[in-house]
């Protein structure tokens, strides 16, 4: 006897889940994440209830509402018999409901490895994409993931149900990059080239890079984009303890210098300041 698509996804997920409860890490992540996931629900609830819905100017979709006439209404969707009663001019307003696609875009070069053991950029990174994901699912949105270095380290088709969601918080649980580098310019090409539909894009990174800010505008402009920045303080916030070695975890090479000298640390918090509100100015203009 054949074995259903249906079948074999419900038996996948259900050895998938075993093998999240035999890893105490997950498992532990999987507490956190549900606790975060609680707390957000709640602000989500007061505000969306069921799936996602747009609402559409234009003919041949579902009745919904009326409401008073604006400026720059398209005349035919006027409601003639509501308007006739003479309360003022009123249109109508259509509801259709649609699929969302939640894509996440993660960079895991070796500089999101900075941090406390447990607690690195790329650990918060995860956090929040599993939050993210597990909510996008239970609002029926298909959920998909893109991991990044300067190549592609994972790529997940999106797809609807808690087991995707799962499936995204174990196989960032088990990503080993194969590549330290990064190249957010390639990240976002792969994204323009892969990602036909219109979709919510959830960039996490430090964004720590040159180069791909034209491309991240294209991004904005073809898809609805979510842009998350993740940073350590001990990238900008060096203690004086004399000659030190810092040790770049990309290109691998170590640099001895002297953080008791002059106004060394305050250069570098005066260039992390400068890069910040260089990020935050190119945020504004993707909006």
């Amino acid at each position: 006897m054949q074995t259903s698509d249906s079948y074999r996804l419900r038996n996948y997920s259900y050895f998938l889940f075993l093998g999240l409860q035999k890893s105490a890490r997950v498992k532990e992540l999987l507490k956190k994440l549900k606790k975060y996931e609680i707390q957000i629900r709640k602000a989500i609830n007061s505000q969306m209830q069921g799936d996602f819905h747009s609402i559409f100017k234009g003919t041949g979709l579902e009745f919904d509402d009326v409401r008073p006439y604006q400026y720059g209404d398209d005349i035919r969707t006027i409601d003639w018999n509501v308007s006739a009663k003479g309360h003022g001019t009123f249109v109508k307003t259509f509801r259709e409901e649609r699929e969302q696609t939640i894509f996440f875009i993660l960079d895991v070069s070796a500089s999101q490895f900075i941090g406390t053991p447990g607690q690195t950029k790329f650990d918060i990174a995860k956090e929040i994409c599993g939050v993210l994901a597990l909510s996008g699912s239970k609002e029926s949105s298909q959920v998909g993931l893109i991991c990044y270095s300067d190549e592609r380290e994972k790529f997940i088709k999106p797809r609807k149900g808690i087991p995707q969601a799962y499936e995204i918080i174990y196989n960032l649980n088990r990503l080993e990059p194969k590549s330290a580098k990064t190249n957010l310019n390639k990240a976002i090409t792969f994204a323009l080239n892969s990602i036909k539909r219109r979709s919510v894009i959830v960039m996490i990174s430090d964004f720590i890079d040159e180069g791909y800010q034209h491309h991240l505008k294209s991004l904005a402009r073809k898809h609805d984009l979510v842009m998350i920045q993740v940073s350590d303080k001990r990238e900008t916030q060096l203690p004086k303890l004399g000659i030190i070695p810092v040790l770049d975890k990309e290109s691998k090479k170590t640099l001895w210098v002297n953080s008791s000298f002059g106004d060394f640390r305050e250069t570098i918090t005066s260039h992390h300041f400068a890069r910040q509100k260089s990020w935050l100015t190119l945020v504004e203009s993707t909006r």
